[in-house]
């Protein structure tokens, strides 16, 4: 019987050698004649054990890992093929503690098959939802998606079945579907995850989109930065257009939908929805004032749905498993489960799904295991580079868009940067002025003008210059920002900076200039 080897081809895997090690197996196995095949999976989101390293047993899929090349030749001879026990040896993957304590709904294919094979998608239950929603009315796929409680887990947590309906219900004769997957938050890799471990999943959540809502075209929208994720994606539209279920009749419903992927520029602005928008239409990526909404008048002016990759990915289980199933995850009104990117100075960095409501401090200290550098942890940004900056006091919070937004903070796209006790807090606020001076589209003065004066205020601030009167002027262009912006690069940007300045200030009070002298 051929046994099968899976070595990942996620982007994370192939950073830390990957390939070198599929190449050292290919060659074990041709010099010792074996009957083995190698698969290039998706990764599991451990990224401490990546190489990681999995063979197909009696007993179940054992896993090996970090694995390099130099490792291979004594796994072999340990006969690993058979799961045999090894220094590298982690035992049944699934037991693994950062994959058995998860709950995995988007991401429960993710790592586990070809990502290219149809096949081996439809083995692990995919395409169940599809083929439940060609049977569906639109109005009643909506409601379903609605009484999930699913929102938007780009950032701004919006009901994603409101969004429907209400393109839905928008006249048009044409509509469309426009897929987020502009991963520019540092420390976030949920989406790039799917689009290169799972792409099916991104593909029948679209098509479930459009059945919803009377839309037949879609776009994948993804950065450039993103050159795996955009070969995978490809490839996988073009074999599902070959198995009908894209094109003219979806699942041979008679219902039309197609897609197709568009690579931007690397703008980080263009996460933001209608900058995306313009760039899809090969305008320049700047942001455009609402009303009028997308869902109205989007791409091309017609009513378009824009959704983050994880929410799409998410519509599949629902439509397969039902609402109330979905719903019965979660904490308050953030249902379902969510990918936290755990990421910075970290023992166990990866994706780790959950339903809502776990602790910070029990995912940075329990789950992350505290800092890679063996020091406190001093403090965790939550949200990407437009997150707030939590210190431990407020390790208690829930991961919930509630109990977040009212510690003023935000999940965004769930992506935790974790920094131990060397870390300056005035640096990191000026970071985030200078993040948003260098990103910022220039539409709008608050953002344009208020981050490169954040920049030359914080650094003021570091020189002991008039330190009250420049941390009251920060805080003002912060409070200016963040209600005259046009969009969140703006309007966000003070969260980390407020956040910083309120829970650390002892880094925002240098020794001023005459005292320092003395």
């Amino acid at each position: 019987m051929t046994i099968t080897i899976f070595v990942p081809r996620d982007a994370a895997a192939l950073a830390l050698g990957a390939d070198r090690v599929a190449t050292a197996i290919a060659r074990e196995i041709e010099t010792r004649g074996l009957d083995a095949r190698i698969v290039r999976n998706g990764s599991r989101g451990m990224h401490w054990l990546e190489p990681l390293v999995e063979v197909r047993t009696e007993k179940g899929r054992i896993a090996y890992g970090p694995v390099k090349p130099s490792d291979v030749p004594s796994l072999f001879e340990a006969g690993f093929l058979q799961g045999a026990d090894h220094p590298l040896c982690r035992g049944r993957t699934k037991e693994i503690p950062f994959l058995a304590r998860q709950t995995r709904l988007t991401f429960a294919r993710c790592g586990v098959t070809d990502p290219l094979s149809l096949e081996e998608y439809r083995h692990y239950q995919g395409m169940k939802g599809l083929e439940k929603a060609v049977t569906m009315q639109p109005a009643d796929i909506v409601q379903q998606v609605t009484d999930s409680g699913l929102r938007g887990r780009g950032g701004a947590g919006f009901p994603t079945g409101i969004k429907w309906k209400t393109v839905l219900e928008a006249p048009g004769a044409q509509k469309y579907i426009v897929c987020n997957a502009d991963e520019g938050d540092s420390g976030t890799f949920a989406d790039r995850m799917i689009m290169e471990g799972d792409p099916f999943v991104l593909i029948e959540g679209m098509a479930i989109a459009g059945l919803a809502t009377g839309a037949t075209k879609g776009f994948i929208y993804t950065r450039s930065e993103y050159p795996h994720a955009i070969e995978t994606m490809t490839a996988a539209v073009e074999i599902a257009r070959k198995a009908g279920i894209l094109g003219p009749s979806v699942l041979g419903s008679g219902k039309a939908f197609d897609m197709e992927v568009r690579v931007g520029a690397g703008a980080y602005v263009c996460g933001e929805e209608t900058a995306l928008l313009n760039s899809l239409e090969g305008k320049r990526g700047i942001v455009r004032a609402k009303p009028p909404l997308p869902a109205l008048q989007g791409f091309l002016g017609r009513p378009t749905v824009v959704n983050n990759v994880i929410s799409l990915a998410s519509v599949p289980v629902i439509m397969d498993r039902g609402a109330a199933f979905y719903r019965d995850f979660g904490m308050g009104r953030s249902r379902g489960t969510i990918p936290i990117q755990i990421a910075g100075n970290i023992r166990y960095g990866g994706l780790f799904e959950t339903a809502f409501g776990l602790t910070l401090g029990e995912i940075v200290d329990d789950i992350g295991g505290g800092t890679a550098s063996g020091r406190p942890v001093r403090a965790v940004q939550v949200g990407g580079p437009l997150g707030a900056y939590f210190p431990r006091a407020l390790f208690d919070t829930p991961f919930d868009y509630e109990a977040f937004a009212a510690r003023d903070g935000l999940i965004g796209h769930a992506g935790i940067t974790v920094f131990d006790d060397t870390v300056d807090m005035l640096k990191q606020a000026r970071f985030a002025m200078e993040f948003c001076a260098v990103e910022s589209c220039g539409k709008c003065t608050p953002c344009r003008i208020g981050s490169t004066r954040g920049v030359e205020t914080a650094d003021k601030i570091a020189q002991g210059i008039e330190p009250q009167k420049n941390r009251e002027l920060l805080a003002d262009l912060c409070n200016t920002m963040k209600f005259g912006s046009l969009c969140a690069l703006g309007g966000f940007t003070p969260y980390p900076v407020l956040s910083a300045m309120n829970h650390f200030p002892e880094d925002f009070s240098p020794a001023p200039i005459a005292e320092a002298a003395e």
